[in-house]
Parts: C-alpha cells; structure tokens; sequence
C-alpha cells in the first residue's frame, strides 16, 4: 500500500499515534504530495504543533518548499501561528529563504498583520532589508498595509 496518502493525511489531521510509529519506522517524511506540500508543510499549515514535531524527529526536511517556493515558516507567518514558529526556528529554519517571488516569512508576518511573528522572527535574526520581486522590503509591506506597529518594529531593527 503506498504510504504517501497516509502520511499526508495524518499531518493535516494530527493523527500522533500514526505519526509515533511513522518516526520509529524510518519511513521517507520528504516528498511532496500531488500540490507540492510535504507532510511538514501540510502538518504547520494546519495548526498541528505535536504533529510538526513528530515529522520533525522523524527527519522532516525544515526548509523543503512546495512548487511556488513556499516553506513550513511562511505558510505559519501567513496563517499567525506563534507556537509553531518558534519550533521551527529552534530547529534552525531558515529565516531568510525566498519564495517564487521573492517574499519571505517576515514579509508574510508583516502583510497579514502578524505582528507577534514580526517581532519573533526580527529577535531570531531575519533580514529585513531582503527584497521581493517589484523591490519592496518588510517595511515597504508594513506601510503599503498601514501596519503601523510593524512598521515600528521594522523601522528599529534597521537603525
């Protein structure tokens, strides 16, 4: 039976149980489903905190991307999960990576009004002078939104 199918699904849905024994088996966790998400992506993309560990343990690649580029930090930077970002970025997500488009996780936090993931990822060390792909920074995003409290915190992690 292909395992792919089950693995995705117990990511999306926390199914830890599954997930325990999927780390002790040795089971390939990097691949991408038929979109381009990998089990980790789909498990952070969710909400699912234990589930996103378990991968992790059972080798997840941290930084792998669906086909637009996107990784597990910037699908949870646009979705607003803290909990898990601060997983990832103990488990050295790279903070800077760029996405089709140029777009970073900070610039997600930034755009969607995160600003509890603006603050976290500027005190992890991201760049915020990176620019996506018309030429725009984090801060440019914070202003084009009127994120004032970004802005702020953006404004002060470049001076």
């Amino acid at each position: 039976m292909e395992t792919q199918p089950l693995i995705i699904n117990a990511a999306r849905t926390g199914d830890l149980p599954f997930l325990e024994v999927l780390k002790s088996s040795g089971e390939n966790v990097n691949f991408n489903d038929e979109k381009g998400y990998t089990p980790l992506i789909i498990a952070c993309y969710n909400n699912r905190l234990e589930a996103a560990r378990l991968l992790l343990e059972a080798g997840a690649d941290i930084n792998a991307a669906d086909i637009g580029g996107n990784t597990a930090l910037m699908g949870v930077c646009f979705k607003g999960y803290l909990d898990i970002a601060k997983l990832l970025i103990e488990n050295d997500a790279d903070l800077n990576m760029q996405h089709g488009n140029g777009g970073t996780a900070l610039m997600f936090a930034t755009m969607f009004g995160r600003n509890d993931l603006v603050k976290l990822m500027l005190e992890n060390g991201a760049n915020a002078t990176i620019t996506e792909f018309r030429g725009l920074t984090a801060l440019d995003l914070a202003i084009q939104q009127g994120n004032k409290e970004a802005e702020e915190l953006l404004q002060s992690n470049i001076n």
